[in-house]
């Protein structure tokens, strides 16, 4: 059979601009069908924004620092206005570049809705294609629990990156990594921020130790938590929202935001009609080989909810495209792949937590540093750094890491590379730090905790 296209891709994110990318460089001609804008979650409405929001949040603690260094300084005021426009010019740069990209590669880039109607065609735009493979990469997308007012009056990181007036109180539903880190630059900028949360601490699955130490550098930062609470109702009133606790608590503030979770865009894709198998979430279930139960049709990235990174989605993307077209038989390994959480202070880990090694090995050694970072000894802020090395017993081989503190993201990229490569605790002993830095307790820790 003659296709139109022998791979259209749908979505432009980073996993499926990566994938038509790279399989139009092996001589596949590749459609990319796109309804938003070339970029997709992590360019336009995740991870670059947000990271660039929370580097302008953090110039008010280190102002306040700064102080105590001999700086005269004050952080009278902040334009929030110039700061969403600056972001936003940004954010079209980095769009040209994605467009340029598959430009460059010889990728086609349709704007457009794409629907899937059958295992070897889709439409667009009121007009069918065919293709011998179809690659699904349209991410996911924030959802809203379905609480009396949350439709009506709550905003979702998407519109969070881009309003118009900044609230002088908000109230943050959620305690996964999207919520800690909207916390921090909302209350960064200085605006009255509340988290409310069911769980007992934030961040569900991760270490518990750093559940903990969070919490309390949360709080040291001004943040208002309100653990074990849901929000069982909002109403608006002009502009303020009157967001009731299910402690009977309510809080009158300017914003309030859901960070519940997110879902896989599969809504309307037609996938299921098309004999996709798909998981209770929407997600598409896939193969290690990026594979749907139709062998035409593949999918990468967040839609397939498994590790839902931007550097992974990348990883599939590639492995597809080099297996299906380079002839090179690649996997995208999904074993200790580390991560960062954007708070403030920040956290990064790589590995098994502690309860999910003492669940697979029969015995672990757990070593953990707990100090002031010798920026805040003169600043005067009392938060503490916490760092914890878990480590299998039989093997001696490092098996997690974890840490809260400054630049952890930084660290533990460095730290990965050890861990992938099966690094003992001999071998973190054996390696002289870098001194003075916090990263060297990583290869100081001696004692076990008892």
């Amino acid at each position: 059979m003659t296709y139109d296209y022998d791979l259209i891709v749908i979505g432009a994110g980073s996993g499926g601009v990566r994938a038509a990318r790279i399989s139009a460089g092996y001589g596949a001609k590749v459609a990319v069908i796109e309804g938003d804008r070339p970029g997709g979650t992590c360019v336009i409405r995740g991870c670059v924004p947000k990271k660039l929001l929370m580097y302008g949040a953090a110039f008010s603690a280190d102002a306040e620092d700064a102080r105590r260094f001999g700086w005269i300084v004050g952080v009278k005021e902040h334009n929030w206005s110039n700061l969403i426009a600056a972001k936003n010019s940004e954010l079209v740069r980095l769009e040209g570049i994605y467009r340029s990209l598959l430009k460059n590669a010889g990728a086609e880039l349709i704007e457009g809705f794409a629907t899937v109607t059958g295992t070897n065609h889709i439409i667009v735009n009121d007009q069918e294609l065919t293709a011998e493979r179809i690659l699904i990469a349209v991410g996911a997308a924030p959802q809203l629990l379905d609480t009396p007012g949350m439709a009506e009056h709550a905003i979702t990181s998407n519109e969070a990156l881009d309003l118009e007036t900044f609230p002088e109180e908000i109230v943050i539903y959620g305690s996964g990594y999207i919520a800690l880190e909207f916390a921090g630059i909302f209350n960064g900028f200085g605006a009255k921020t509340h988290l409310v949360y069911r769980s007992d601490l934030p961040l569900r699955g991760f270490d518990s130790d750093i559940r903990s130490e969070i919490a309390t550098a949360l709080e040291g930062r001004g943040v208002i938590l309100h653990p074990e609470k849901t929000i069982s109702a909002i109403e608006g009133n002009g502009d303020k929202k009157h967001i009731s606790l299910s402690d009977g608590t309510v809080i009158t503030a300017s914003q309030v935001m859901a960070a519940t979770g997110r879902s896989p865009n599969t809504a309307g894709l037609g996938l299921a009609e098309t004999g996709v198998a798909m998981g209770g979430r929407g997600e598409v279930i896939v193969d290690e080989n990026a594979c749907t139960s139709v062998t035409s049709i593949y999918a990468v990235g967040d839609v397939t909810d498994r590790i839902n990174l931007t550097p992974v989605a990348i990883a599939e993307g590639h492995a597809f495209a080099d297996k299906i077209y380079g002839g090179i038989n690649r996997i995208a390994s999904h074993d200790n792949v580390a991560s960062a959480v954007f708070s403030q202070p920040p956290i990064a880990c790589i590995g098994l937590n502690e309860h999910e090694a003492r669940a697979k090995y029969a015995g672990i050694t757990v070593f953990e540093s707990r100090f002031r970072a010798m920026k805040n000894t003169i600043s005067g802020r009392a938060e503490k750094s916490y760092m914890k090395l878990v480590v299998e017993t039989a093997s001696d081989r490092v098996v997690g890491v974890h840490m809260m503190g400054s630049d952890s993201g930084e660290i533990m990229q460095g730290i990965a590379i050890a861990v992938k490569m099966g690094a003992t605790k001999a071998d973190f002993d054996a390696t002289i730090g870098i001194h003075p830095t916090a990263a060297e307790e990583f290869v100081t820790m001696r004692s076990p905790r008892l």
